[in-house]
């Protein structure tokens, strides 16, 4: 068979959708300035689908840096590989005191979060090695892991008997072949919310000998006492060994970060293929996440945040919906219903209550749930709250009375 027949027949199980649902399930067009309210298909919508978790991606003063930034260097300075030209003091300054915000000795800047952290794990990890981690994991992790030569052993969402078991059958095969463990967990969930179990984990150490890596990608910023992160919230971050997170969530940028002792950073910077085959962070998004960590360091942007979601899940609680076991910003409603009624549910919230959320279903989720995912920020306001509560009790209800059966295929026939 041709190469390019075999792709063309197959798009996946997202992508046979395509036809149907790109641009609007798919692929939505967000328009308008960054914010709790923004456009969507023609109309405003209150948005709960962008990881702008601080409100500081519409802030003047990060507009003003950004703005500033680009105008005294261009988009393309430093120009090249940090390891072979585009090097700067200012890149060493965002790092130190990235590490010092994390409560580690060193951090090592990477363009993009995802591509980072695969690389990453790919550096430190040979044949002789094995990682053991959570099933949820981000699908950057597994990349990751993918790419090494490692073994790999998998325990149940966060189940520590679960861990244990692989970390013993890690120890034998380690003692075999001379290599060592590395156990990855995330410090919030993106899909579920929940925290990682760091400082279960984190005590086992006790019993066995392995370090520990925590993508905190959605609790840098918004947990902890001054935003250090899941670590810093459970009373753990000086046991994390290798912490890494995005600017891609509560800085509202591009680029991430990895922080742990120096030795360790230091191997990563000399390392990871996709930082010194690739270019470096260009100057404007060093400035404007300096700015970032600045703002990020005044809590009132945290506090702020919080008194939102506490609105909005407690609010959703007592209106009897589901969601979940979130201990974190991320804010999941449970629903059931089949593919079909899933669109239409989505169709109706945005055209008729005026209400974007992300929807999440199968394969993601198994077959016959959905997942609204609410992302709330320090943007939103206790009116956007109300609003979007109402509509949940709304549709919840419709989903029950069978509704969303009665009008299936009417706007989505092209789905059968």
């Amino acid at each position: 068979m041709d190469l390019f027949e075999k792709i063309k027949g197959n798009l996946g199980p997202l992508g046979k959708w395509a036809d149907v649902a790109e641009g609007y399930w798919i692929f939505p067009k967000l328009e308008g300035e960054l914010s709790s309210r923004m456009q969507f298909n023609g109309r405003e919508v209150v948005c709960w689908s962008i990881n702008n978790y601080l409100g500081l991606g519409n802030h003047p003063d990060i507009r003003a840096i950004d703005a500033q930034a680009a105008a005294d260097y261009g988009l393309a300075y430093p120009m090249g590989s940090r390891m072979m030209s585009g090097d700067s003091d200012e890149h060493y300054k965002l790092e130190a005191e990235l590490a010092a915000f994390v409560q580690k000795e060193a951090a090592v800047l990477v363009n993009f979060g995802y591509q980072g952290i695969m690389s990453a794990i790919d550096s430190m990890l040979d044949r002789k090695d094995v990682v053991v981690y959570d099933s949820e994991c981000h699908a950057c992790i597994l990349d990751g892991m993918r790419m090494s030569l490692a073994r790999r052993i998998v325990f149940d969402h966060n189940d520590i008997a679960g861990l244990e078991k692989g970390l013993k059958r890690a120890t034998k095969l380690t003692e075999k072949s001379g290599g060592g463990i590395l156990v990855i967990s995330e410090g919030v969930f993106g899909m579920r919310g929940d925290q990682g179990k760091l400082r279960e984990i984190v005590a086992l150490k006790e019993y066995y000998n392995f370090r520990f890596l925590v993508d905190d990608a959605h609790g840098f910023g918004t947990l902890g006492a001054t935003g250090a992160g899941a670590g810093e919230e459970q009373g753990v971050q000086d046991d994390i060994d290798v912490y890494f997170s995005t600017f891609a969530k509560s800085m509202a940028s591009i680029g991430a970060f990895l922080a742990g002792d120096k030795e360790i950073m230091r191997h990563l910077k000399y390392n990871m293929r996709s930082q010194v085959f690739a270019k470096t962070l260009m100057m404007p998004l060093v400035k404007g996440a300096m700015k970032r960590l600045e703002m990020l360091k005044d809590t009132t942007h945290k506090d702020k945040l919080w008194t939102i979601v506490d609105a909005l899940q407690s609010g959703l609680k007592e209106r009897g919906l589901d969601i979940g076991t979130t201990n974190s910003c991320v804010t999941p409603v449970y629903m059931h219903g089949s593919m079909d009624e899933a669109m239409e549910l989505v169709r109706d919230m945005r055209e008729n209550y005026g209400i974007f959320c992300s929807m999440v279903i199968y394969p993601v989720i198994p077959k016959g749930m959905v997942i609204l995912r609410l992302i709330p920020t320090a943007s939103h306001t206790m009116k956007d709250v109300e609003e979007t509560l109402d509509a949940f009790e709304a549709i919840a209800k419709k989903l029950k009375d069978g509704y969303y059966k009665a009008v299936e295929g009417k706007y989505t026939s092209k789905l059968a």
